[in-house]
C-alpha cells in the first residue's frame, strides 16, 4: 500500500495540470490589469468608513465640497488674557538744564525776634495819601499813592523784600485823587492802577514790572465818577474796578475791555439812595466779583456779588445796619473761600469785621475787633501766610497805625498791636503779604506828609514775637 501512495504521477497527467493552472491565472491577471489602474482598489476591496482624506485625490476631494454657506454671527469676546510681563526700563535721558531758583518757601521761614521795620519811602512834599500796596511779578512791593503837593499819581517800587528803599516815579502829573488809588497785578504781570484824574475814573497800565512809566486811559465820561476806586483782576484776566459816582450817588463798576484797560464797559450796580462810597473789590471762590461799600443814606454796610465775569449786574445785600456802620470797607478772600470784610463803626468808634456765610455773601457774621478808643478808619485787609486775616487800620485817638491779626478763619477775635508809635503817623493804610510771608503795610504820615512803609517781623505783625 505504501508503494501505491508514493507512486509518481505520470508525465502526461502533470503536464495537463500545469497547463490548466497557467490558463486560469493568466485570465485573472488580465482582467484586473484592464479594469483598475496600478496601485488602485475597487469598491469590493474597501471597507465602509475606512477611507481618510489622505486616501483621496484632489479631484475627489474637490467634488465632495458643497457651496459655501453665509458667514455666521460673531461670537462674544473671550475674557482678557493675563497681563504680559513688564518690559525693561529704558535708559535714562540726559539731565535737563537747571531752572531758576524759586522764591523761598513760607513754611520754613523762622525769623528771629525783631522789631517791625519802618521806612520812609518818599518825603518830597505832602505825599503818601490814598496809598495802595501789592506785590509785583518780581516779588517786590509796588505802591501807588497821591502826591498832594504836585497833584500827581506816583508809584514806589521796592528795591528789596523788606522795602527799606524804593524808586519813586510820577506816572500822571495831572491827577486829583481823593480816597482812591488802587493797584493790582494784571494777567500780563504788569501793574494796573485805578485813580481819579480830571474828576473822572482813570487807569495807569505799567509799561514794565518796576512801573517806571505807564500808559494812561480815562474810562468814565461822567465828571465826579471815579471816587473810592478799587481794582481787582477777574477770572477772565481783565480788570474789574468798583467806584463811586458822586454825580448820581451810585455804585458803579468798570469791566476792562482788554488787559491794558484802554477802555471799559460801565455798569451801575446799586442806585438805591446815596450808595457806593468806600468801595473795595475782590474775586471770591466762584470766580465772580464781590464788592463791599457804604450806604450813606441808611448808614449801612452793603455788598454786591456780581452775576458774571463782566459784572453786568449784581445781587445786593445789607450785612450790618446796627448804627452808622460801613465806612472805610476793605474786602479780601478768606482761606475758606468766603469774603472777609473790615470796616469802621462810626457810631461806636470801633473796628469791625464781617465774615460772609456763603460765596454770594447773602449775610455775614459781624464782630468787633478793637474798641479801645476811636479806632477803625482807613482799614485794609488781606489773607496772611498762615491763612488768617491781617488788617491794618488807624487809631484816631492816638494818631497811630495799628494792625489786627485774626485768631480764626472767621476772624471772630483778633490780636491787635500798634506798629508805629509816632504821633500823627498814619491816615490811609494798605496791607499786602510779601514773598517772605510777612505783612508789608504802606501808610501816610499825616502830620509829616510822607509815604511810609512797615515790614512786619512776624505773621502776627507783632514786634519781637518768637514761636517756640
Amino acid at each position: 500500500m505504501n508503494r501505491l501512495l508514493r507512486r509518481r504521477p505520470r508525465p502526461a497527467t502533470a503536464m495537463a495540470c500545469l497547463a490548466l493552472a497557467l490558463a486560469l491565472g493568466g485570465t485573472s491577471y488580465a482582467a484586473v490589469s484592464r479594469l483598475m489602474p496600478r496601485n488602485s482598489v475597487g469598491s469590493a476591496q474597501v471597507i465602509n468608513g475606512s477611507l481618510q482624506k489622505a486616501d483621496l485625490s484632489r479631484t475627489a476631494i474637490a467634488a465632495l465640497h458643497g457651496a459655501r454657506g453665509p458667514q455666521g454671527i460673531r461670537g462674544p469676546s473671550g475674557p482678557p488674557g493675563a497681563q504680559g510681563a513688564k518690559g525693561d526700563p529704558g535708559a535714562p535721558g540726559a539731565q535737563g538744564a537747571l531752572g531758576p531758583q524759586g522764591l523761598p518757601g513760607l513754611a520754613v521761614l523762622r525769623p528771629g525776634p525783631s522789631a517791625d521795620t519802618l521806612t520812609t519811602l518818599d518825603s518830597g512834599g505832602d505825599v503818601g495819601q490814598s496809598s495802595s500796596a501789592t506785590i509785583g511779578a518780581d516779588g517786590l512791593g509796588l505802591i501807588s499813592y497821591y502826591d498832594v503837593t504836585n497833584n500827581a499819581l506816583k508809584v514806589a517800587h521796592c528795591d528789596n523784600t523788606v522795602c527799606t528803599n524804593a524808586e519813586s516815579r510820577t506816572l500822571d502829573g495831572n491827577a486829583t485823587t481823593v480816597f482812591g488809588t488802587s493797584v493790582a497785578i494784571g494777567s500780563d504781570a504788569l501793574g494796573l492802577i485805578s485813580y481819579l484824574a480830571g474828576g473822572k475814573l482813570r487807569v495807569a497800565h505799567c509799561d514794565n514790572v518796576a512801573c517806571t512809566t505807564a500808559s494812561l486811559s480815562t474810562l468814565e465820561p461822567t465828571v465826579g465818577a471815579g471816587l473810592y476806586s478799587s481794582v481787582a483782576i477777574g477770572a477772565d484776566g481783565l480788570g474789574l474796578i468798583s467806584y463811586y459816582d458822586l454825580t448820581n450817588k451810585d455804585l458803579k463798576v468798570a469791566h476792562c475791555d482788554n488787559v491794558a484797560c484802554t477802555s471799559a464797559t460801565l455798569h451801575t450796580l446799586d442806585n438805591t439812595g446815596d450808595v457806593g462810597q468806600f468801595t473795595s473789590a475782590t474775586i471770591v471762590a466762584d470766580s465772580l466779583g464781590l464788592i463791599s461799600y457804604y450806604d450813606a443814606t441808611n448808614g449801612d454796610l452793603k455788598v454786591a456779588h456780581c452775576i458774571n465775569f463782566a459784572c453786568t449786574g449784581a445781587n445786593v445785600n445789607t450785612l450790618d445796619s446796627a448804627g452808622n456802620v460801613g465806612q472805610y470797607t476793605s474786602v479780601t478772600l478768606g482761606a475758606d473761600g468766603l469774603g472777609l470784610i473790615s470796616y469802621y463803626d462810626v457810631t461806636n468808634g470801633n473796628l469791625k469785621v464781617g465774615h460772609c456765610i456763603d460765596v454770594g455773601c447773602s449775610a455775614a457774621f459781624t464782630n468787633t475787633l478793637d474798641s479801645t478808643g476811636d479806632v477803625g478808619a482807613f482799614t485794609s485787609d488781606t489773607l496772611g501766610a498762615d491763612g488768617l486775616g491781617l488788617i491794618s487800620y488807624w487809631d484816631q485817638s492816638n494818631f497811630n497805625p495799628k494792625v489786627a491779626h485774626c485768631s480764626a478763619t472767621d476772624c471772630s477775635v483778633a490780636t491787635t498791636s500798634t506798629f508805629d508809635g509816632a504821633l500823627s503817623a498814619a491816615a490811609s493804610t494798605s496791607v499786602t503779604v510779601g514773598t517772605d510771608g510777612l505783612g508789608l503795610i504802606s501808610y501816610y504820615g499825616s502830620g509829616i506828609g510822607d509815604l511810609k512803609v512797615a515790614h512786619c517781623s512776624s505773621v502776627f505783625c507783632t514786634s519781637y514775637f518768637r514761636r517756640r
